[in-house]
This record gives C-alpha cells, structure tokens and sequence, in this order.
C-alpha cells in the first residue's frame, strides 16, 4: 500500500497541492481526476519523488520513501511522465532495456533479457522491437514507453496522463493493457486521467482533486455519480449505463 500523508506542495504563496490524505490500495487501478490545475499531476510527482513534498510524507509499505535509497526505490515504484522525450536515437529494445536499470546497472545477463523480450511481447511490439522510437506513431511510442515499465518489474506503477495525444483505439488499447497488468500481473497502477469515462470504465477506485484538495475518494460506483461530478466539475453531467458502464455524457452539459 502507498500511504500519503498531509502532502502539500506550494509555488511562493500559492499551494498547487494542500493536506492530501490518501491510501493507494494494492492490485488496482486508482485514477486521478479534476479539472486543469486541480494538483493531479504534482501529487503524482510527489508520490514518485520526481519533485520534493513541502509538508507531509509518502509511506511504501510503511516505508519513508524519501529515507528509501533511490535504487530500492526504482525497484518497488516506477513512472511514466507526461513528457518522456529523449534526445538519443533509441530502438524500442533498447529503450525496453533501460527498465532493468536498478537491477543491472546496464550489463544484462539472460534473466533481464528475458524479462525485456516478455515486456515487448506483452505490448505487442515484438516484430517492431528493432525500430527506433523516431520512426514509431505516438500510439506505439507510448506502448513502447509502457513496456519499459513493465520490464522495470516494480509493484507499483505511476502514470501521468498517458493517453495524451492519443485517438480513441490507442487510448483504449492503453486502458485495457493496465487493466490486464492488474488482473494479470497482481501490479498496483496509479493514473491521472482527463476523460472521466476512462477513469469510470477502467478504475477500481477514482481520488478527484480541486484546487489542490480532495474532494472525493472511494471506489469508483460511488464517485461517478452526477451529485459528486457537480461538484467535482462544476457542471451537470447525466450518467447513462451502457453495457455495465457508467458512461458520463459531459458534452452536452
């Protein structure tokens, strides 16, 4: 489990993020949701260690991550940012490579290899695994991002908005891969997401932020209701089962 813990996050006066209390509970998919500037993206940074809390701690296991050393710590969290450019002409093998770093230090025996050649497998980039990222539509590049991941083997897994600039059959594609890394792989994945709907249909528990704060956390039946959307969004949005799915139908509000 990750437990955050009175996490605050201030630009001068201005707090992006102020007194988070949330529990990531294991083997599921925890979204982040809100509007633009709501402090996803920092609490998600924070959690990972990429930029320092001003206040409050992040446990892993009951573990001070920040006490925890940086490779012990690359060996239990991993994350994929929202920017992940690279000014070095990589193959998607060799980008996948780098997710054994903490293990390897960069001299791979046959078990790392292995782990490589099942995380491009599990992403279906296999015939593609000799291309270079510079040669790949947006939608493999970021498979290709995720396999890195994957093959970084840790229990948890951070992603900051990884569907950006993605069309609907990459975005789903994505969606249904973590979802398999859960039920498949017993993995821990923790999102921040933009479209509801995916938070809605892929989430087992939704944490939505506003202005910096919570302002509903729980399993996700309960924060995809029009009551909590209002006020989450600050719009009226109609919610219709489809297939079992709790569809929000945000475009006409």
């Amino acid at each position: 489990m990750i437990q955050v813990r009175a996490l605050s996050k201030f630009y001068g006066k201005k707090s992006v993020v102020e007194n988070v209390t949330v529990e990531i509970h294991p083997g599921q998919i925890t979204s982040f949701i809100g509007p633009n500037g709501a402090g996803k993206s920092t609490l998600l940074s924070m959690v990972s260690r990429l930029i320092e809390a001003d206040t409050g701690e992040v446990l892993i296991e009951n573990k001070q991550a920040k006490k925890m050393k940086s490779n012990d710590f690359s060996k239990r969290v991993s994350i994929l940012k929202q920017s992940n450019y690279m000014n070095v002409r990589l193959t998607i093998r060799e980008l996948v490579s780098f997710g054994r770093f903490p293990y390897t230090k960069g001299h791979l025996n046959e078990a790392d290899e292995k782990m490589v050649d099942q995380a491009i497998e599990y992403m279906g980039l296999t015939d593609m695994q000799h291309s270079f990222l510079d040669e790949l539509s947006g939608g493999q590049r970021q498979r290709a991002f995720i396999a890195m991941v994957i093959a970084q083997d840790t229990d948890y897994i951070l992603l900051d908005e990884p569907l950006n600039n993605l069309d609907m059959k990459h975005s789903v594609q994505i969606m249904k891969i973590l979802r398999r890394l859960v039920d498949e792989l017993g993995k821990t994945v923790v999102i921040v997401l933009h479209d509801i709907n995916f938070a809605s249909v892929y989430s087992d528990r939704i944490v939505a932020l506003k202005n910096g704060r919570v302002v509903k956390n729980g399993p996700t039946n309960e924060i995809i209701q029009s009551d909590s959307l209002k006020e989450i969004y600050d719009m009226d949005i109609p919610i219709k089962n489809i297939n079992n799915c709790r569809i929000c139908v945000y475009f006409n509000s």
